[in-house]
């Protein structure tokens, strides 16, 4: 037997191994403890008490086996900010000659929303149907470095020995907009430098299809205001006297995109954003609306939607996408023959890089004043966190060696997406760290997310546990070529 054939078998021994832990359904009686932990939000003394729990007693043990050193740190903005909850830093540290890649996940969820979940399920009690796995944190996010984590050990288990180091950082307030996130890593840029970003989130392209993401849209949530006097008055006695909000506020939005959701607002539109190489790689991604794909509780795409003239993956991956999130008028429960004091609708842009961040209101507000709506108050959400926009050029050696790792392990063609639809915190590692940002998600769209029944696959889950296994097998012999030559020109065609 060749030195290569040799390495592979060993390789494929620890994939069996994988794959093994997962079929003898352990895998499910350790992460049940991961759901257990309701770690909902650090905004509360007995919220804090379940990150700590967490920590210890769930995800520290399986640390302290693989071998690493852990310890909790608090957050910069513990004090001011009432999300800003603690990290949890690990590491195993073999030589320090050796490349080292840093892991990043997220401990927090969004609310269990007990009352919502169909009969049966409860939000913090992992309960399998089918191909099924539900439980509050599934597939956001507890899964996906849950995932990381087994995977070391199996390649530890299977060498002895990893042949690279690693750093591990768990935050605890992704959902909050990861504040203090930025500011631990500048101020901890040794203590998290690294050669690479390999972390898990998101979902996939296509369910059955291996999907790497060098980036994320960025998001910015913002309130628009009608407010022109205190109380309601009888719209018998004052209708077509007074100025009636809603209607001002309807036609005020009405003005940002077009009948079918294409963006009016000028400097929103990011016509630098879908060049050459990344219409190419999206291209590959179609078609991305096929019924045959579509899996029980997904909604069928609407075509006639967004920008035109674009596919639907050009759309959600390299352009921007506006959403009203909530409106606030009266009560439609019970409405009231009067006309309302005030309006308020809370609205989101979700953007690509490209796109000038700070100048997303400053150009509302410039919009609406040409069309005459002054009146209309563009309010920053002061509790939200806005994200940036991040993407790593897909050319860069990491993208290639990652995917040449997926597809050995799946025999399948991973997709490459510049960036995730979705929104992460990816420019605290991309651009405050210098990292390249590999992610690598084991989840899809339809998992409930931030809605009751959250869930995971079980084929995603175990592909997932198979796939880290092989990656992290390979990163001891992984690309040669410096990432910094690869970036920089990318990110400087992006921002220019």
């Amino acid at each position: 037997m060749s030195e290569t054939q040799s390495r592979l078998k060993h390789r494929d021994d620890a994939i069996i191994a994988a794959q093994d832990y997962f079929a003898q359904g352990l895998f499910e009686k350790e992460f049940a403890e991961a759901i257990a932990c309701p770690t909902c939000s650090p905004e509360s003394d007995p919220a804090r008490r379940q990150f700590e729990r967490y920590f210890d007693q769930v995800v520290g043990p399986q640390l302290d086996a693989a071998g690493f050193r852990r310890s909790v740190h608090p957050n910069p903005l513990a004090g001011d900010v009432a999300a800003a909850g603690p990290f949890l830093f690990a590491e195993r540290i073999e030589n320090p000659g050796l490349r080292t890649v840093l892991i990043y996940g997220h401990a927090d969820t969004v609310g269990g929303m007990d009352a919502n979940w169909a009969e049966g399920l409860t939000p913090f009690e992992l309960n399998r149907r089918d191909d099924r796995l539900y439980g509050r944190g599934a597939a956001d996010n507890k899964v996906q470095h849950w995932i990381a984590i087994k995977a070391l050990r199996f390649v530890l288990a299977a060498k002895g020995h990893l042949g690279f180091n690693v750093k591990l950082l768990l935050e605890t307030g992704e959902e909050t907009g990861s504040p203090g996130l930025r500011e631990f890593c500048e101020a901890n840029g040794g203590l998290l430098a690294a050669d690479v970003l390999i972390a898990s989130d998101g979902p996939r392209l296509k369910p059955d299809r291996p999907t790497i993401f060098t980036g994320a849209r960025g998001a910015i949530n913002f309130e628009l205001v009608a407010d022109y006097r205190d109380g309601a008055h009888h719209s018998g006695n004052w209708g077509g006297l007074l100025k009636d909000p809603g209607t001002r506020l309807a036609h005020a939005l009405a003005t940002i995109t077009d009948p079918r959701g294409r963006i009016e607002v000028p400097e929103w539109r990011p016509l630098n954003s879908l060049t050459d190489r990344v219409r190419e790689l999206l291209a590959a991604c179609e078609p991305l609306d096929d019924p045959a794909d579509r899996l029980p509780g997904e909604p069928a795409i609407d075509r006639d939607w967004g920008e035109p003239n674009l596919s639907p993956a050009e759309r959600v991956f390299g352009w921007n996408s506006f959403a009203v999130l909530a409106l606030d008028l009266g009560n439609p429960a019970t409405p009231a023959n009067a006309i309302a004091g005030a309006a308020r609708a809370v609205c989101q842009l979700r953007f690509v890089v490209g796109t000038d961040q700070n100048d997303i209101l400053p150009a509302l507000r410039r919009h609406f004043d040409a069309l005459g709506f002054k009146d209309i108050e563009v309010r920053a959400d002061k509790d939200d966190v806005a994200m940036a926009a991040t993407r790593v050029n897909p050319d860069n050696p990491w993208v290639g060696w990652a995917r040449d790792s997926l597809a050995l392990t799946t025999g399948k063609d991973p997709a490459i997406l510049p960036n995730l639809g979705g929104s992460l915190p990816n420019d605290c590692f991309a651009d405050t760290l210098g990292l390249t940002t590999i992610w690598i998600p084991h989840s899809y769209r339809g998992c409930n997310q931030h809605a009751p029944n959250e869930h995971v696959l079980t084929p995603v889950v175990e592909e997932g546990l198979r796939m880290m296994t092989g990656l992290f097998w390979d990163l001891e012999d992984g690309p040669k070529e410096f990432q910094a030559e690869f970036q920089a020109p990318f990110q400087a065609e992006f921002k220019a």
